[in-house]
């Protein structure tokens, strides 16, 4: 019933209700306050009704006493107080404050007046303002004229104590001798005291009348302010039963919803995110419900594809591991082989290095053997003395130029070693290819050369033992000699070149090579960091899979979800490992 109101409604209406219900509670504190004054009003004015009605009497009783001590003594006192007395209750006089108190007992003593004097006021007037009824003041009435009749018997006896007796006519003008027994007489005998009884009569009657009249309106201001108490107790009560219903009923109203938001929030607080409350509300906890139910909804997507994520991310970090573990294998492969070339440019770096030492050498023999040429041209009587040297020197030619024919062909196995490497360097070794085809070339002419001369020398032999026979030809055959070995010491020279240069350039290679060796070894560290920074990587990517499986979701839903995007990760998985895996396919040609 109350789900359709907001709690500030529901608040509303019940400090509403409340506020009514304290309204009706004070209303009815309140009447009861005023019974209660009137019990109180009523009892005052019971209190009041009979301190005058006691003083009627009071005043009675001391009239009385005053006369009679008046007759006894004489004392014109006695007979002044007695006046005052009759004068202040019948409003002649001023009225003493608290006039209900003991008074004459101490004027008659001879005492000053006990209180001053105030507004004069009668006796009737005061009981008539105090609310006395008709029926009271008839018996006051009766007292009144009773009183009458017993205070003309008190007068009669102080005129006579002073000698003032009646005239006939009520009046005390005739004087004779004070008569003091008379007056003791009236004012002691039982006609007196008959005379009293009679007055003291209607006063008890009053009496009792004043007291069942004021007691009965005190019974009944009781009476109604009991019964304004009760009310009141009963308005209070039905307040409380009101407002504690109507509190059991708004605490179960928002328990019941908050049992169900604390229900669902637990679900959430244990991971539970399918589960969504169906209350139909529209207060504040219905829009809590509603918020809850969004974010468990937004969890529920949110920690799907978290799910989704991690799975893809923990798949790409392992196919990254692999891939890095499959590159660090390559890599090191490659710092491998760089170092069996460098091994091989040193060996052949030296090698090159001794061919240009031997094409040196040679260099200065073929000057040397041209020197000699030369010289044999002009001395060519010396030709047959010296034929035997020159034979010595040409079998001496024949050891080199076989010296250097093994050279050009090892410079030639050298030079397609160097080759068939920086082919196998690639793009690194494109120019030491090209120096290498040059020094192989260099080095087949070298050969040739030395063939040539070989061929020459082995001539130049046969005809130094046929020298006796051609001697005629010596002049023609040293020219040819001559030209031979220029010719000899110019391909020597270009030999000596060529291997300079060939030295030059393999050093070049060699630190080409050196230069790609520390590269390789600066990417086998960074490609053994990446293998371990992939390791951490899915080992990461493994807790937070395992981290979000604490979440129960529609697992229907995320079955679909990842099926449709399965081959977007297998066709990027492809593309990765297309991408990681070339530098290393390089690196191993």
């Amino acid at each position: 019933m109350l789900k359709n109101y907001s709690i500030r409604v529901i608040f509303t209406a019940f400090f509403l209700v409340s506020v009514a219900l304290s309204v009706c509670s004070l209303m009815a504190f309140s009447r009861v306050s005023t019974e209660q004054g009137k019990t109180m009003l009523a009892s005052e004015n019971r209190y009041q009704s009979f301190l005058l009605a006691d003083e009627l009497r009071q005043s009675s009783d001391d009239l009385t006493r005053l006369a009679r001590t008046f007759v006894v003594s004489g004392d014109a006192a006695y007979e002044r107080q007695y006046m005052d007395i009759l004068a202040i209750r019948n409003g002649a006089k001023g009225r003493p404050q608290n006039y209900e108190r003991i008074y004459w007992d101490f004027v008659a003593a001879g005492v000053d007046k006990p209180t001053p004097d105030g507004p004069a006021i009668a006796l009737a007037d005061l009981m008539r303002k105090a609310g006395f009824t008709d029926a009271e003041f008839a018996k006051l009435k009766q007292a009144q004229d009773n009183s009458d009749a017993l205070v003309k018997t008190e007068v009669i006896a102080m005129n006579a104590v002073k000698g003032m007796f009646d005239d006939g006519t009520g009046k005390f003008t005739q004087k004779r001798e004070p008569d003091m027994e008379m007056a003791r007489k009236i004012m002691h005998d039982a006609n007196y005291h008959k005379n009293k009884a009679t007055i003291m009569a209607p006063v008890n009657e009053f009496l009792a009348m004043l007291d069942k009249r004021t007691g009965e309106e005190v019974r009944i201001a009781a009476a109604r302010a009991d019964t304004a108490f009760w009310v009141a107790v009963g308005v209070l009560g039905v307040s409380l039963c009101m407002s504690l219903v109507t509190v059991l009923m708004i605490y179960r109203h928002i328990k019941l919803g908050f049992t169900h938001a604390i229900e669902t929030a637990s679900k959430i607080a244990s991971g539970d995110l399918n589960g969504e409350t169906a209350e139909d509300r529209s207060d504040e906890v219905g829009e809590l419900l509603q918020s809850m139910n969004t974010i468990s909804i937004n969890l529920r997507q949110t920690v799907r594809k978290i799910r989704e994520s991690s799975d893809e991310i923990s798949a790409a970090t392992h196919d990254i591991a692999v891939g890095n573990a499959d590159l660090s294998a390559r890599t090191e492969s490659q710092a491998s082989s760089l170092e069996e070339t460098a091994s091989s440019m040193e060996e052949l770096t030296s090698t090159v290095k001794q061919n240009a030492d031997n094409a040196r050498q040679a260099n200065l023999l073929a000057s040397s053997a041209s020197e000699v040429a030369i010289k044999g041209g002009t001395v060519v009587s010396q030709v047959v003395d010296t034929m035997g040297s020159i034979n010595e020197s040409a079998r001496k030619i024949v050891d080199i130029i076989s010296v250097i024919d093994g050279i050009a062909f090892q410079t030639n196995i050298l030079a397609l070693n160097a080759a068939v490497e920086a082919a196998r360097a690639g793009e690194q070794g494109r120019g030491f290819a090209v120096v290498a085809a040059e020094v192989r070339n260099l080095a087949q002419r070298s050969a040739g050369a030395a063939k040539e001369i070989k061929a020459l020398i082995n001539d130049s032999v046969d005809k130094v033992d046929l020298g006796s026979k051609l001697v005629d030809h010596a002049g023609t055959t040293m020219n040819e000699v001559v030209a031979s070995i220029q010719r000899v010491s110019a391909i020597v020279g270009e030999i000596a070149a060529a291997s300079q240069e060939q030295s030059s350039g393999i050093e070049q290679v060699n630190q080409a090579i050196v230069q790609m060796d520390a590269v390789v070894q600066s990417n086998s560290s960074l490609v053994e960091e990446a293998a371990a920074a992939a390791e951490s990587l899915e080992e990461q990517a493994g807790n937070l899979v395992e981290t979000v499986k604490i979440f129960k979701v529609d697992e229907l839903g995320t079955q679909r979800q990842a099926a449709t995007r399965a081959p977007v990760a297998r066709k990027n998985g492809t593309l990765v490992s297309r991408q990681k895996s070339a530098p290393v396919l390089i690196g191993a040609d």
